[in-house]
């Protein structure tokens, strides 16, 4: 992991989020080493890290000779003097050069020129050489990559002399022949007087940070003091911007640390990057400024009328904003550079420059009917409060949610709450702000907005507040302290708000169940029972059964359970609202009603779409993928969690996302995909010990377990089993019965058949109450695993197998099957055997689990089947794939690289290559191109 910008001394320095540049960077060192050169570029805005990354490729330049200099405005007038820093280690190896190179190298160290060479003739051809100095520069760098490795780093080469930045261009583009590394860092900004100097050298271009990355950063620079809220506040303003993060850090006040003070809102305006961005705006015709003036305001929302407004002009003030990297332009839009902090570039920007922009934009607003933008803008210039601006704006928030445009709804929100003159109002406004900031998938801004409306609520919004908070906590921080905050504001709002504290207690219970605490989530029961009475509202009914039910099952009484989930599976399907499906839902798979947890789970999720708040979906789809699951349905499983994980992303619900993460993992597992099961757990392990989720951590154990015992490893899973017995997976009592079956496998191929029977003992307590037909054909199973007698063994199978089917569960069907014929063929009864394997190896090809596949074909073969190669499957539809292979052969056919695959799916590269194979061969096609004509 790679920081972008710290001060302390290179080798102690670490680099966070520059892997992939570093890695580039470091393979052409390697490529180098064998005598093949290269010369590159990196770009980046200021701040982007480029130094950092330079000293972190020094420092892996082991047995290599580097050499650095750095650009200077204040010598950016001085003849050779970036040339002079980089080559004054080889001042003696260029008297070994040919004297004609040695002479023209002589300026370069202050040296008078030998005549007929002229000093000033590295650029511009006056009398002499005019290649003089640049060749002998690629000719003394030659020289010394002759012997070792050499790398050239140079620092602001935009801020270089014009003579040394020729002659390092001219080297870096014969880098090649040289065998030498020449990395040039530069602004990303282009040359305003034309092409830069090193147009059509490779680019490197350097972006912003992941948020995952830019809050290390930040924990690097102030470690646990830093609140969780603020650091997502930072990470906002920064736009990825490491130079931002930085000086926004070095900018808190103790009481931005305790939360007396509002957040910042942009980089210290006396700070480096302000500092640098200043200069690039001073640089711009007046006309130009005008130009990034409307788009620092116009942002992602007003792009369209931006391009209009500066349409207006005659282009050339938007062509000098884009040469100096400020802004870019589309057919039909006007934003900000990627790379440039929009905060930083309001802070810099004159007042007058920014309300003229706004008038700009509002004009072009009435002009196209845009009523709602108009006022926007209009009331961004405002600098009092303005009640009839406040009634427009709360008029255009209620009509952008309505719409399900929340974004629109939050940045109206909070400047009505700026407008606003009393402080209740202001606070009323930030927290509706801070919801639809939510729903649009910003929690850092709904957290900062939640933040600064803290000291002007009053209790009731306080418990609000709160309410909101706790929430976000859930999604993406620490479920034990959502858990804690939720209870308490639960009380606050029982008296005079039942219906939201009844919402209160089930995030506060869901917390609980993810945190993997099994005595808070009773105690938060005991809360609901009291606070939510049988008169109470529909939904508040939901969470007393979903309390009453689940509570129950945590402390392993199945048979009271089994009536209040029932009960609360009907209050589900009886009811519109989407948070009453999910708990039901999650009740009817406690069940074991793989069919009713399926549909009750995505009818909640179009339930809160249609609500216009997709806040609720990733939660709903975890059992839409669990319930497809328990029926064995793989590939409708796997499809829910991807879309998922995606809607969790895009919201910033990363403990959501985490939840499919996992759920991918186990599906990979069952399927027997060792390398996408494992890469999917290491995606997920540093946030489940970071946050202490404790069901995602429970269904990682089970997962891990399930790839050892698909690949002939049993102790291995056993032990995998024993550690949910402990830490917070041991309260996650739900999966841990459910990962029954799979612990007695392992137990009995261990020899542990009394610790597998006691296991045995809870599940089909569970099976034969609350399980439904799926888990008592699984007890079965067991049963059959853990006989003695041939004779009981072989009726349990048959029974196993025989409910399988009423239960429409093809995956299990298959394994029972599977470890059916194993004990036949050491029973002696291979022909029974193959008979029983000729199933399970067309079941498994039609779920797409290869691994399967062939393990079943091996233990054919092994009953005496004649066929050498893999029992033949009957072909699926009119190609004959899997759904796995069918969704790859798309992606492939619409241009997707197998990289781009990997990624949508979340499985590994080596998963996507040994699919393509099997691909290629079902359908007789022998490239990517032929698949893709095949599709079409």
């Amino acid at each position: 992991m790679l920081a972008v910008w710290d001060d302390t001394p290179a080798r102690a320095r670490p680099v966070r989020g520059r892997d992939r540049e570093l890695a580039t960077l470091t393979e052409l060192l390697a490529v180098a080493a064998r005598g093949r050169g290269a010369g590159i570029v990196v770009a980046g805005a200021p701040g982007s890290g480029k130094s950092a990354l330079l000293d972190a490729l020094s420092d892996r330049a082991d047995g290599a000779l580097v050499l650095r200099a750095e650009g200077s405005a204040a010598e950016s007038g001085v003849a050779y003097a970036g040339l002079e820093q980089l080559l004054r280690p080889l001042t003696e190896l260029a008297a070994l050069l040919p004297p004609d190179r040695a002479q023209a190298l002589r300026p370069v160290w202050g040296l008078p020129a030998a005549s007929g060479i002229s000093g000033d003739s590295g650029v511009s051809g006056v009398s002499g050489a005019p290649l003089a100095v640049p060749s002998a520069v690629a000719a003394l760098l030659g020289a010394a990559a002759r012997t070792r490795p050499v790398l050239c780093c140079v620092d602001a080469a935009h801020l270089l002399d014009d003579p040394s930045l020729a002659a390092l261009t001219f080297a870096a583009r014969r880098a090649g022949r040289a065998g030498m590394v020449l990395v040039l860092a530069v602004e990303s900004a282009g040359s305003p007087a034309g092409p830069a100097p090193w147009t059509g050298l490779p680019q490197l271009r350097l972006g912003g940070l992941s948020d995952e990355h830019a809050r290390t950063l930040l924990h690097d620079r102030l470690g646990s003091a830093l609140p969780h809220d603020l650091a997502d506040t930072l990470v906002d303003i920064a736009d990825g911007n490491p130079l931002a993060l930085v000086e926004l850090a070095e900018s808190l006040t103790p009481d931005h640390l305790c939360g007396r003070a509002s957040p910042p809102e942009a980089p210290p305006a006396d700070g480096r990057l302000c500092r640098a961005l200043a200069a690039r705006v001073r640089a711009l015709s007046p006309a130009a400024r005008d130009v990034v003036a409307i788009a620092a305001v116009a942002g992602d929302l007003d792009s369209g009328p931006a391009h209009r407004a500066v349409a207006r002009d005659d282009g050339s003030a938007l062509a000098e904003a884009a040469r100096h990297g400020l802004v870019t332009s589309q057919t039909d839009a006007v934003r900000l550079a990627p790379d440039v902090v929009s905060s930083a570039v309001r802070t810099v920007l004159p007042p007058r420059d920014l309300t003229r922009a706004h008038q700009r934009l509002a004009a072009e607003a009435e002009r196209a009917g845009d009523r709602d933008r108009a006022v926007w803008h209009r009331a961004a210039t405002a600098t009092a409060p303005s009640p009839e601006l406040v009634r427009e704006l709360d008029a255009v928030a209620s009509r952008a949610r309505a719409a399900a445009a929340h974004a629109t709804a939050a940045a109206a929100g909070e400047r009505a709450a700026v407008l606003s003159p009393r402080p209740g109002e202001r606070a009323r406004r930030l927290v509706a702000a801070a919801a639809d900031h939510w729903a649009s998938g910003r929690p850092q801004r709904a957290r900062t907005a939640l933040r600064t409306a803290v000291p002007l609520a009053d209790r009731a919004l306080g418990a609000r507040i709160s309410r909101l908070a706790g929430e976000i906590e859930l999604r993406r921080g620490d479920p034990t302290v959502a858990a804690t905050e939720l209870v308490s504001t639960a009380r606050m709002l029982a008296p005079t708000h039942g219906e939201l504290a009844a919402t209160a207690l089930m995030l506060a219970g869901e917390a609980s169940f993810v945190a993997g605490d099994n005595a808070r989530y009773c105690h938060t029961a005991r809360d609901a029972a009291a606070l939510c009475g049988p008169e109470s509202w529909p939904v508040a009914r939901v969470v007393q059964e979903h309390f009453t039910a689940m509570s129950a099952t945590f402390l392993g009484r199945h048979r009271d359970a089994a009536g209040p989930l029932r009960h609360l599976v009907r209050l589900g399907e009886d009811t519109p609202d989407a948070t009453a499906k999910t708990l039901a839902s999650q009740a009817a798979f406690t069940l074991g009603d793989a069919e009713r947890s399926r549909d009750l789970a995505l009818g909640a999720a179009v339930a809160a779409r249609a609500r216009g708040d997709e806040s609720g979906v990733p939660w709903a789809l975890v059992y839409a993928a669990l319930s497809a699951l328990l029926s064995g349905q793989l590939a409708t499983a796997t499809t829910a969690a991807l879309e998922g994980l995606q809607v969790a992303r895009s919201l910033g619900q990363s403990n959501s996302a985490v939840d499919h993460v996992t759920v991918l993992a186990m599906l990979a597992a069952l399927q027997g995909d060792q390398d996408t099961a494992l890469a999917r757990l290491r995606t997920a392990q540093s946030e489940l010990v970071e946050r202490g989720l404790g069901r995602p951590s429970a269904l990682a154990a089970w997962a891990a377990a399930c790839v050892d015992l698909a690949h002939d490893r049993p102790a291995e899973a056993f032990d995998r089993f024993r550690t949910m017995a402990v830490g917070r997976s041991r309260h996650c009592v739900p999966l841990r019965v459910m990962a029954v079956p799979h612990f007695v496998e392992a137990a009995a191929r261990c020899g542990e058949r009394d610790t597998a029977r006691r296991a045995l003992e809870t599940f089909e307590g569970w099976a034969a109450t609350t399980g439904g037909t799926a888990r008592v054909a699984l007890a079965h199973r067991c049963h059959a695993l853990l006989a003695e007698d041939d004779g009981e063994a072989r009726a349990r199978f048959t029974e196993a197998v025989t409910l399988h089917r009423e239960a429409d569960s093809p995956y299990d069907l298959a394994v029972t099957q599977l470890l059916y014929a194993s004990h036949l063929r050491r029973s002696r009864s291979p022909g029974q055997a193959r008979d029983v394997l000729r199933e399970a190896v067309h079941l498994f090809d039609d779920l797409g689990a290869t691994h399967w596949v062939e393990r079943a074909s091996r233990e054919l073969r092994a009953c005496g089947h004649p066929g050498r190669g893999r029992v033949a499957a009957p072909r699926r539809g009119a190609s004959g794939l899997s759904p796995q292979q069918e969704r790859i052969a798309q992606l492939v056919a619409e241009g997707a690289t197998n990289k781009e695959i990997a990624a949508r799916l979340f499985i590994s590269h080596r998963t996507v290559d040994h699919h393509l194979r099997n691909i290629f061969a079902k359908l007789d096609v022998r490239s990517r191109v032929e698949l893709a004509a095949h599709f079409h």
